[in-house]
């Protein structure tokens, strides 16, 4: 279950206020999800207790402690603090104008990735996202400044990571099909398609991320074969995959796309960090999760110790310790 932004303008929310970037539009997985399975028949939600006991003590469907990485990347860039959930159906209209989230927990490139735990695919929030713009243009009142919102907005995609730790590694259909390298270009491809979706709607700055150390999440640690909870060799190679080639689409595919810019988010190599030298950051335990695995039945005390809040996700506190230099990185590529 793993189950992803910029311009000069003003945005409206109320008072208006400046901004180097008018909205935050989230697309793809868990990591960036924070709220959007609450009201689906699936088993990945988590809109209940101990999920969100860091954020006031209210399960809102994000998956972690707290704030969640969509959270923080909205705040880093001076639009709000928490990024709302599409559907949200509390959405208020001042919301959004400044951007909300499409992502879904379990979700990611490959339809047979959404279609086995009920969740939202990719394309499927890309329709959300045309939904989306109807009623924007009904609060702010016109299409132009609709088309301003759209066009200056960042598009901040997470997906793949489902893909590669579930639909590949945990069922056969996939492996049957497509080597690993085979496998790893369809991603690309298909996020390629996804950002080809997003264009043709008006989406210019895209900030796409790479999957995790997929290895080293405490779901892959805790197999009974695995006593001393190393990293998982196979899928951080995986991982490693396809993130370089994604990297490498980003870099040439400007061409195709004109006027619109990209950057990749490295989220493996920050989180390594973080692993391979815990201390340095407060952090005690790398290999288990705060929450909800094998070896976490009953929650941790204090969540900003560990790396991982559960299974897959990181805490609250692995976020904000990797985001600062993320968010730099998306004003300077993305300005």
């Amino acid at each position: 279950m793993l189950v992803t932004f910029v311009f000069t303008c003003l945005f409206y929310v109320g008072s208006a206020q400046q901004s180097t970037v008018s909205a935050l539009f989230a697309f793809g997985d868990s990591i960036l999800d924070t709220g959007n399975n609450n009201l689906l028949a699936t088993l990945t939600k988590v809109n209940f207790f101990p999920y969100g006991r860091d954020l006031g003590g209210l399960p809102t469907g994000r998956f972690g402690n707290g704030r969640v990485f969509s959270d923080m990347i909205a705040e880093g860039l001076g639009l709000k603090n928490l990024l709302p959930a599409y559907r949200n159906p509390a959405l208020s209209s001042n919301d959004l104008v400044t951007g909300v989230c499409f992502a879904s927990g379990g979700s990611g490139l490959d339809f047979i990735t959404a279609r086995i735990q009920g969740v939202i695919w990719v394309q499927d929030q890309v329709r959300d996202f045309q939904n989306y713009i109807t009623r924007l243009n009904g609060v702010v009142g016109s299409q132009e400044k609709t088309n301003e919102i759209i066009s200056n907005a960042v598009y901040l995609i997470s997906a793949g990571n489902n893909d590669i730790a579930i639909t590949y590694f945990t069922t056969v259909t996939r492996r049957l099909q497509y080597t690993l390298p085979a496998y790893t270009d369809l991603l690309v491809t298909w996020t390629r398609d996804l950002i080809k979706s997003l264009y043709d709607m008006g989406a210019r700055k895209f900030a796409v991320m790479g999957t995790l150390p997929l290895g080293c999440l405490p779901g892959a640690r805790s197999s009974i074969a695995n006593l001393f909870k190393v990293c998982e060799v196979f899928s951080n190679q995986a991982a490693a995959m396809f993130n370089q080639k994604l990297s490498a689409e980003l870099d040439n595919i400007g061409a195709t796309f004109p006027g619109a810019k990209f950057m990749y988010v490295d989220m493996y190599n920050p989180l390594m960090a973080l692993i391979n030298n815990p201390q340095a950051s407060g952090f005690v335990d790398v290999a288990d999760g705060c929450c909800c695995t094998p070896t976490s039945i009953m929650p941790c005390l204090d969540a900003s110790r560990y790396v991982f809040w559960d299974i897959a996700h990181p805490t609250q506190k692995s976020y904000q310790t990797i985001t600062p230099n993320i968010i730099q990185d998306i004003k300077a590529k993305l300005a």
